[in-house]
């Protein structure tokens, strides 16, 4: 699926779980290996498996995309239709569950743009609120989802026993459309 003439979007399938999972290896610890003991590796190696990705693609409204950027996979995109966000049940919402690009790839709008698409597909279908979760230590994330419309709603604290407690913290943040 084109999203312009470099970003394309490909379907992540059962067949794609080792390629994803060694694009991870590569992508996440450039990003979080500090906020971990381990520096990630547990992470990627239970979200990437095969038996979590095969599980998550068999979830009923859910999208799996690779981010392929000039013809290379650079990340992956995950959207979940109909996930509600608290205080927002009475309204159709989309969760971006996971948006990583490979650090390479970062300020060149590839973010913006999947996030445009994203707004330009969930209003087709009548969706009236995009929303995720942003890690709190990582306040470019905040920045650039505010740039684009997104508000603070909530947080939450991930329950992961190798994460350092001070990278627990995750804001839910919203953008009406």
């Amino acid at each position: 699926m084109k999203i312009n003439a470099n970003i394309e979007l490909k379907r992540i399938t059962v067949s794609d779980c080792n390629a994803l999972f060694n694009l991870m290896k590569e992508i996440y610890p450039q990003a979080y290996d500090h906020f971990w003991e381990d520096k990630g590796n547990w992470y990627v190696a239970s979200q990437y498996s095969k038996e979590n990705i095969t599980k998550e693609l068999l979830e009923e409204d859910t999208d799996y995309y690779f981010i392929i950027y000039k013809g290379e996979k650079v990340g992956n995109f995950r959207i979940i239709w109909n996930h509600k966000l608290a205080d927002f049940s009475e309204r159709k919402t989309v969760k971006l569950h996971r948006i990583y690009l490979h650090k390479k790839t970062q300020g060149k709008g590839i973010g913006k743009q999947l996030l445009q698409w994203l707004e330009q597909e969930a209003k087709k279908k009548q969706y009236e609120m995009i929303w995720l979760d942003a890690m709190d230590e990582k306040p470019q994330a905040f920045q650039f989802y505010k740039k684009l419309g997104y508000q603070y709603h909530s947080h939450c604290f991930l329950p992961f026993e190798l994460l350092h407690d001070k990278y627990r913290k995750m804001s839910q943040v919203y953008k009406m459309l």
